[in-house]
């Protein structure tokens, strides 16, 4: 690990504390209008959960998020990331659902591939899911508009209609048709969603599974279909609904926004733990690590969770009643557990044999068979801690990539789904990891047998790892449930959806904010435009 960087300027117009990437994304904003700006990091590298990392001798890989589809272009394009290093890879391998009996429904970009595989498990499905499809493509666009707005806050009064004339006119270039439709994927269950729509088990179970993409819920919980739809918005290289691989892993991204930052004058803080935040007469002035050293600032911005900024950043005194309840009540519970396996050999499924690359090993692979599947993992992690048989998302990377592996060798990167972070009375992750990762392992080696002995070592993340590594509360990769009472207006909550805090000078901008979770980049763009419009008409103090 390297040495923490040595402190020597204290004094800066922002400071950030925490540097992941949505951090990154408001520090180089604020740069870019001409502020000093510095981000502070606990850890030894930039990037927070959005980083690439060595987790077996020789195997590099994105260490928690792992694909990139929904960064905002104009991210991409005003922090001049191209020129600072990043190069997105498209993955055209579609997606495949393993089932057990040996066969495969796979959804590709060729849509006649794609109809011709779901029609052999049924034409209405096949039918449903070209009618569904052009409709949410609608929709996204729709979506795109209202992920960049300010949300209003429920409080606010007059002083609250501004920001609702934006949201109504963000609203206004849906179709009245497909207005029912949207109510739905707010409201409705996954699963009445889709069993109301498609009669394929097998459909449903990889339809599904995007719907609990960090998602700990039953598909039969009202407004569980939400995260669906927060996965509609997302495009690649210009091209909409693609998803992508930065070359060098997921880090690649943030290495970028770094660089960027650097080159604007700011300054990139590692090994430095922010210990709290510093408020005199109700507004904040800068930040004490945990050394003691202070850091002056005209403005803090956090990047952590919620739950981090005010039960362990603030001095009680400072955060109001209503907050403080608020923040106490904040459910942090993503069921995820993530997996980096270094393997010798492709896999070989039984679906679609062969050791050799083909299509579907640069696409994803759900183990994911039918909503059943998908309620009974959630149930045995509620009761017993972890699925038994797990949702497991199997990715290549090294498909794309081969600059994250030793020559003939390769890298499984594994996302599943549900283990529960509050586990049975007496039971610790610390000695659940590895039975856990077992588990993994044998739901894999189910759709493809030569998975197990092709493993050369791996790395696994419980929620635990993620909260006590990567600062993931509950180990949510979202910094936050993603239901309706905590989304919008109430993300994080009342007063403090457009990126202000009760403390005057202390904003938040990382994903417990608007829009949510993903490797977007958008709660941290939408902060920095809340900060310099506050700066602009001196609101800050």
């Amino acid at each position: 690990m390297s040495e923490p960087a040595k402190v020597t300027d204290t004094s800066f117009d922002a400071v950030l504390i925490g540097g992941g990437h949505n951090a990154l994304v408001t520090a180089g904003y604020l740069a870019r209008a001409g502020l000093k700006v510095a981000v502070v990091e606990a850890r030894s590298v930039v990037g927070g959960a959005c980083v690439t990392e060595e987790f077996w001798p020789g195997f590099r890989n994105s260490s928690c998020s792992y694909l990139v589809g929904l960064l905002a272009p104009e991210v991409i394009r005003d922090l001049e990331l191209t020129r600072h290093g990043l190069r997105i890879l498209e993955r055209d391998g579609g997606v495949m659902s393993a089932l057990p009996d040996g066969e495969a429904l796979e959804l590709t970009a060729d849509p006649h591939a794609t109809r011709r595989s779901i029609e052999r498990f049924s034409l209405e499905d096949a039918n449903e899911f070209e009618h569904l499809s052009a409709d949410l493509d609608v929709i996204s666009d729709t979506v795109r508009r209202l992920v960049r707005v300010i949300p209003p806050e429920i409080d606010a009064g007059l002083s609250g209609v501004p920001a609702t004339l934006r949201t109504a006119r963000a609203l206004r270039g849906l179709p009245r048709r497909l207005r029912p439709l949207l109510s739905e994927l707010m409201l409705n269950s996954l699963g009445g969603f889709l069993d109301a729509r498609f009669e394929s088990d097998a459909f449903k179970g990889l339809f599904g599974v995007k719907g609990l993409v960090g998602n700990m819920v039953s598909t039969q919980m009202s407004g569980s279909a939400y995260v669906l739809l927060h996965h509609v918005f997302g495009e690649v290289n210009g091209k909409r609904g693609k998803w992508g691989q930065p070359v060098g892993g997921m880090g690649a991204i943030t290495q970028a926004m770094r660089n960027y930052l650097e080159s604007r004058g700011g300054a990139v803080l590692t090994g430095c733990a922010v210990k709290e935040v510093l408020v005199a007469k109700g507004r904040a002035g800068g930040v004490m690590l945990s050394d003691g050293t202070h850091l002056d600032a005209r403005l803090v911005v956090s990047g952590v969770t919620p739950k981090i900024l005010f039960e362990r950043l603030l001095d009680p005194n400072w955060v109001p009643d209503e907050v403080a309840r608020r923040i106490r009540g904040w459910r942090c519970r993503s069921g995820t557990f993530r997996m980096n396996v270094a393997i010798s050999e492709l896999p070989d499924f039984v679906a679609r044999p062969g050791t050799e690359l083909q299509r579907h090993h640069s696409g994803t692979v759900y183990v994911a068979p039918s909503l059943e599947y998908l309620d009974a993992a959630h149930d045995d992690a509620r009761h017993r801690g972890y699925a038994r048989k797990p949702i497991v998302s199997v990715m290549i990377p090294t498909a794309l990539d081969d600059t994250l592996a030793p020559t003939g060798t390769h890298i499984a990167s594994l996302f599943c789904q549900h283990f529960n972070n509050d586990l049975p009375e007496g039971e610790s992750w610390d000695t659940l990891r590895e039975p856990a990762a077992e588990r993994v392992i044998d739901t894999v080696n189910e759709v493809a047998p030569n998975f197990r002995r092709s493993i050369i070592g791996y790395k696994a993340l419980s929620p635990l790892d993620l909260e006590r590594d990567y600062g993931l509360t509950g180990g949510d990769i979202f910094h936050g449930e993603m239901h309706l009472d905590q989304l919008f207006s109430m993300r994080p909550g009342p007063g403090m959806a457009g990126h202000r805090t009760p403390v005057k000078g202390l904003y938040q901008c990382a994903s417990g904010t608007h829009p949510g979770g993903g490797v977007t980049g958008l709660p941290g763009m939408n902060a920095a435009r809340v900060i310099l419009n506050d700066l602009r008409w001196r609101r800050v103090g």
